[in-house]
């Protein structure tokens, strides 16, 4: 059956909307097998993983591919250096998707909200696809998209913490008042609640680390991948009302002598 719910996105139709990542494996052979596992057809990667000399065990080898490469700017710390990094991306051939990351607190690794926003304009008029990771805040919200942003991508709690949906309100209100598309990254710690993000509407979902550290991570990509499209299916049914009252869900009337008047 021909699948119908299409996520169009930079100028690519996907029929996943589960992004995985590359960093925290214990082994990077394993990427090939999430990612068919998981059937995620987006991937980050740190540029500084890759090894430019190719000298050592490059993490790129294991990318298959037929994934869409998501490089990210880990590490700058100024717009400046963001811009940098995406503009060396796209010149080794790793195409014109770019994830910006300017973090200078390196305690909590919050993101910088008005360096993020410099870097995606600057990008944003250069024809790259810039996806800006942020604290899920409105008011920056309007600015990355005002900047030229394809889509904002709020945490769910601090990176790499598998702590959850911690700020599930205020991702809530992106997805109520933003007309780009909400993809939530960092923070998502189980299956559970990556299905939860795609119930409330998120576009999608990026999971790395509950998946790379997880005891067996190709078959929590699995689980993964299942999770979103399952939370993306109750979102396009349309959850049932919720009552404060006990509501039955068959009739008390017409029980068995009742039919017809009979004793």
């Amino acid at each position: 059956m021909e699948h119908t719910d299409i996520f169009e996105l930079g100028g690519k139709r996907l029929t996943s909307r589960l992004f995985t990542g590359t960093g925290k494996y214990g082994d990077d052979s394993l990427i090939p097998a999430v990612c068919e596992a998981s059937g995620s057809q987006v991937i980050t990667v740190a540029l500084r993983r890759v090894d430019l000399d190719g000298r050592a065990d490059n993490v790129m080898r294991h990318i298959p591919g037929h994934m869409t490469l998501l490089p990210n700017t880990s590490g700058a710390r100024t717009a400046d250096e963001a811009v940098r990094i995406a503009r060396l991306a796209r010149a080794m051939g790793c195409g014109d998707w770019i994830k910006i990351e300017v973090i200078s607190d390196n305690r909590h690794l919050l993101p910088d909200g008005y360096e993020t926003a410099r870097a995606t304009e600057t990008l944003a008029k250069e024809d790259f696809v810039v996806l800006p990771y942020m604290n899920p805040d409105l008011y920056v919200a309007r600015s990355l998209a005002d900047a030229g942003a394809a889509a904002v991508m709020p945490l769910g709690a601090p990176i790499g913490t598998n702590r959850g949906l911690r700020t599930e309100e205020m991702i809530r209100i992106l997805i109520e008042e933003m007309d780009l598309p909400i993809i939530v990254d960092a923070g998502i710690g189980t299956p559970s609640q990556a299905c939860q993000a795609m119930e409330m509407g998120a576009a999608a979902c990026l999971v790395n680390t509950a998946i790379a550290t997880a005891a067996d991570p190709v078959l929590m990509g699995r689980a993964f991948g299942r999770a979103v499209a399952a939370g993306r299916e109750a979102f396009l049914a349309g959850p049932g009302a919720v009552s404060a009252l006990a509501r039955a869900s068959s009739p008390l009337t017409g029980f068995l002598g009742d039919a017809g008047g009979a004793a």
